[in-house]
C-alpha cells in the first residue's frame, strides 16, 4: 500500500498563499484557476497585504482564515517560503503544493533548505509536492491548482515541464483524450514520482499514466511501481543520450549509456517508451482505443501501392511483423476482391474501393478472422469519398497497384453516393471489429472525414501519418499486453568483495556456479613451471592488472609446453612488468562463439546487465543488448537471440549451433552475484565462451564503488 494522497487529490478545503491580482504572478494563475469550482469545497485566498484579490477577500495570513485548512498551495518569494511551510503545518493542512523556485535546483544550499522543510513536513504528517513545480489538477475531484485547464479524460499526467505538459494537452485534443490529473513534479523533494504513479494505479478514473521525467530519483522502485500499476504506463525521458556519470573502466561502462538503462528500466516494466511529445500522444491514443494483444503478426492493407509499401516498411521498423498469408487466408481474400487485388501482404485493393466501398469492410473482416493475423494496420485513401459533401476533400489521390486512380466526377451526386457507401463501409469495420476485436489502426490521407470519425468513435485509432499509425499499432501489441511484466527482485546483500584481483573475482564467480578453465597466479619462473605442471597444456599467459590485456600485448595464446610457456612468460614481462600473470588451461576455441557479459550498477536503477558478442571486438561491433539484474536465464536467452549476430548462434557456413542455454545460465550466475554485491560498480565476463557442449568464461573483472 502505497502513500496515502487523499488530501492532495480531494481535499475538505484549499487555501492559495500568495494570491494575486497581477496577471503577471502565478499566484494571480493559480488562485483564478481554484476559484473556477467555489461550490466543490472552500477556497481561501491569502495576500500579506489583505484587501480583495480577485474580487474575493483575502485573509492576510493563514492564521487570519480562523478554520483549519487541509490543501494549501504556496507561491511567495523564496525567502518567506519556509515560514509559510510552518504556518501551512501550523494551520491543520495535511497537503501543500509549493510554486517557490530557488531550492535543489539552485545549489547545495537550496537542497540543504529542501530537505530541512521536507523533513518538518513529514514530521508532522502531511505531504509536500514540489518544491518548483508549477501545481496540480484533478478533474474528477473539481480540483484545478495549475495555471492551464486540462480537458477531462482517463490519462493521469505526471510532468517535470510545464509547458512539455501544454504541449501534451494541445496535441492530445484531436484525438479525443483528456485528463484526470495533472502533477508538476518539480523537485520531488517529498512526494515522488513512485508514489505518484502508485496512486494513480489506484485511482478508478486513471486509465493511462503519462511521465515526463528528467530524475527518476529511485528508479528502480519506478520500474516497480510502473509494472505493478496494472495500466498502461507511458515515459518520455530526457537526456537519452548522455553517457552515465561514472568513470568507465570496462567495455560495459564504455558501452552503457543512460539511455540503455532507462531503456532496459521500461522493457522490463512493460513501460512504453517514447522519444518525442507527439509520439507519446501517438501511443496514449493508441492505449485508450480498442483491444491489445501479445501477437506482433500484421497485415497491412492499402487502397494504393505506395502507401502499402511504405506502411509495411514503417510496420517493421516499428517492431512489428508482416508475413505473407498463407493459402487459406489468400483464397478467403480473393472470393471477396477483384482478380487483380494482391492478396499477399500487403494486401491491396487494386481500384476496388472506388467501384465498392464496401470492399474495404469486406477485406478487413477477412483480415480480422484470420487466425494468422494478431493485427490490422489499413491505409491510404479511405475517407477522401466523404471528405466533403460530394467533393474529393481538396483534390485526387494518386494512382494504385491496379492502375485505377481515384480522380473521378466530382458531381454531388456521385460524390454522396460514394460519401454514403464509405460510411456504411466505416461502420461495417466498426461492427466487424467488435464482433473480432484486434488491435486495427488506420492511416488516411483525410483523419478527420466523416468515414474516420465513424472509425474514431468506434475506437479506432486514426493517423495521418503513416509511422504514427505504425507506432500506436505496436504499442497494441506490446509485450506488456500479454500480462503483468515481471521485474526481477534485488537479491539480499553478500558478503563484500575484497579481493578484487582477477583471481579473486574468478573465484568469486566460481563459487556462484560460473564455469573457468584451470589457472594459477603465479609471479616468477617457478611457480609457472609448477602451473605448468598441474594442468596440462595448450596454456594461456595473461598479464595482470591491465585493463585491455589483448590491446597491451599481455595475452598469449596456444602455448603448447612447458618451455613455449616460459619464453612467452620472458617476453612479456621484459616488454610488460606486470607484477603477476595468470597461467591457463588454453580452451578449445574451435566451433565456439565469444559472448559479453557484464553489469553495472547505475545509480538510479541499481545493476543494469549487458549481454552481446564479446572479444577483442566488442566495442567495435556494438552488438549488445540490456536488462535489469539479474537476469533469468529465460530472459537471457531472450536478450541472446534478440542479437544482431544471432544467427552466428545458430551455426553459419557448416559450423554447429552452440548452447545458448548453457550461455543464458552463466549470465543468470553472472549477473546474480553483481546484483547481491552492491559494492561492485562493474563485473564483467569477457569473453565468456560458448561452444556447443557448454559455456566458458575466459576472462573476469570487477571494479568497487
Amino acid at each position: 500500500m502505497g502513500r496515502d494522497l487523499t488530501a492532495l487529490f480531494d481535499p475538505g478545503s484549499v487555501a492559495v498563499v500568495g494570491a494575486s491580482d497581477d496577471p503577471a504572478k502565478y499566484g494571480h494563475a493559480v488562485a483564478s484557476q481554484a476559484l473556477r469550482a467555489p461550490g466543490r469545497r472552500p477556497v481561501h485566498l491569502v495576500n500579506r497585504r489583505g484587501g480583495t484579490v480577485l474580487g474575493r477577500t483575502a485573509a492576510p495570513s493563514l492564521a487570519a482564515i480562523g478554520e483549519p485548512v487541509e490543501l494549501v498551495v504556496i507561491s511567495v518569494p523564496g525567502a518567506g517560503f519556509e515560514a509559510a511551510v510552518d504556518d501551512a503545518l501550523a494551520c491543520g493542512a495535511r497537503a501543500i503544493v509549493g510554486i517557490t523556485a530557488g531550492f535543489a535546483e539552485a545549489g547545495p544550499e537550496g537542497l540543504a533548505r529542501q530537505r530541512a522543510v521536507a523533513a518538518r513536513v513529514r514530521a508532522a504528517g502531511a505531504v509536500l509536492v514540489g518544491p518548483n513545480c508549477l501545481g496540480i489538477a484533478d478533474n474528477t475531484t473539481e480540483l484545478y491548482l495549475a495555471s492551464d485547464r486540462f480537458a477531462p479524460g482517463g490519462v493521469a499526467l505526471l510532468s517535470q515541464s510545464g509547458n512539455l505538459a501544454l504541449e501534451l494537452q494541445l496535441r492530445a485534443a484531436p484525438h479525443g483524450l483528456g485528463f484526470s490529473r495533472f502533477v508538476s513534479l518539480g523537485n520531488q523533494a517529498d512526494v515522488t514520482l513512485v508514489d505518484l504513479v502508485e496512486d494513480c494505479a489506484r485511482h478508478e478514473a486513471t486509465a493511462a499514466i503519462a511521465v515526463y521525467a528528467e530524475d527518476f530519483g529511485d528508479g528502480r522502485a519506478f520500474a516497480r511501481a510502473a509494472a505493478a500499476a496494472g495500466k498502461p504506463v507511458v515515459l518520455l525521458s530526457a537526456g537519452r543520450g548522455a553517457a552515465s556519470a561514472r568513470s568507465a573502466q570496462s567495455h560495459t561502462g564504455a558501452l552503457t549509456t543512460s539511455a540503455d538503462v532507462v531503456a532496459a528500466a521500461c522493457r522490463e516494466a512493460g513501460v512504453e517508451l517514447v522519444h518525442t511529445p507527439r509520439e507519446m500522444t501517438v501511443v496514449l491514443a493508441a492505449l485508450s482505443a480498442g483491444p491489445r494483444t501479445s501477437g506482433r503478426r500484421t497485415a497491412v492493407f492499402t487502397d494504393g501501392g505506395g502507401h502499402g509499401a511504405i506502411a509495411a516498411d514503417a510496420a517493421e521498423d516499428a517492431g512489428l511483423d508482416v508475413p505473407e498469408l498463407g493459402a487459406r487466408a489468400q483464397e478467403r481474400l480473393r472470393a471477396v476482391l477483384w482478380e487483380q487485388s494482391a492478396v499477399g501482404n500487403p494486401v491491396d485493393l487494386a481500384g476496388m474501393g472506388e467501384q465498392n466501398p464496401h470492399s474495404y469492410a469486406d477485406t478487413v473482416a477477412e483480415l480480422l478472422a484470420a487466425d494468422e493475423v494478431d493485427a490490422v494496420l489499413m491505409t491510404g485513401y479511405f475517407g477522401g469519398y466523404a471528405a466533403s459533401d460530394g467533393g474529393l476533400g481538396g483534390g485526387s489521390a494518386g494512382g494504385s497497384a491496379g492502375g485505377a486512380d481515384h480522380s473521378r466526377d466530382d458531381s454531388p451526386d456521385g460524390g454522396s453516393a460514394l460519401a454514403q457507401g464509405e460510411q456504411r463501409a466505416a461502420r461495417a469495420i466498426a461492427a466487424h471489429l467488435a464482433a473480432a476485436p484486434k488491435p486495427l489502426v488506420v492511416q488516411s490521407m483525410y483523419p478527420r472525414s466523416p468515414s474516420c470519425r465513424i472509425l474514431a468513435a468506434a475506437g479506432v485509432p486514426v493517423f495521418a501519418a503513416t509511422e504514427d499509425a505504425a507506432r500506436a499499432l505496436a504499442a497494441m501489441t506490446a509485450r506488456g499486453a500479454a500480462g503483468t511484466p515481471a521485474l526481477p527482485a534485488l537479491p539480499a546483500p553478500a558478503a563484500p568483495l575484497r579481493n578484487t584481483g582477477y583471481h579473486g573475482v574468478r573465484a568469486l564467480l566460481d563459487s556462484a556456479g560460473v564455469p573457468f578453465p584451470p589457472a594459477r597466479e603465479i609471479t616468477d619462473e617457478a611457480g609457472l613451471l609448477a602451473a605448468a605442471r598441474e594442468f596440462e597444456g595448450p596454456y594461456v599467459l595473461k598479464a595482470l592488472h591491465l585493463l585491455h590485456k589483448s590491446d597491451a600485448g599481455g595475452v598469449a595464446l596456444r602455448l603448447a609446453d612447458a618451455d613455449a610457456l616460459l619464453a612467452a612468460h620472458r617476453d612479456m614481462h621484459a616488454r610488460l612488468g606486470a607484477p603477476s600473470y595468470s597461467v591457463e588451461a588454453m580452451a578449445d576455441l574451435a566451433d565456439g562463439v565469444e559472448l559479453i557479459v557484464g553489469v553495472n550498477r547505475d545509480p538510479r536503477f541499481g545493476p543494469v546487465a549487458m549481454v552481446g558478442l564479446g572479444g577483442v571486438l566488442t566495442e567495435t561491433l556494438r552488438d549488445v543488448a540490456f536488462a535489469l539484474a539479474p537476469v533469468p536465464a529465460r530472459r537471457a536467452e531472450e536478450l541472446l537471440r534478440g542479437l544482431r549476430t544471432a544467427a552466428l548462434l545458430k551455426g553459419v557456413r557448416g559450423r554447429p549451433a552452440v548452447d545458448v542455454a548453457a550461455a543464458a545460465a552463466v549470465i543468470e550466475r553472472v549477473t546474480a552475484v553483481a546484483a547481491a554485491h552492491p559494492e561492485i560498480a562493474e563485473l564483467e565476463v569477457n569473453p565468456l565462451l560458448v561452444r556447443p557442449d557448454g559455456a566458458v568464461a575466459l576472462d573476469a573483472r570487477a571494479v568497487l564503488l
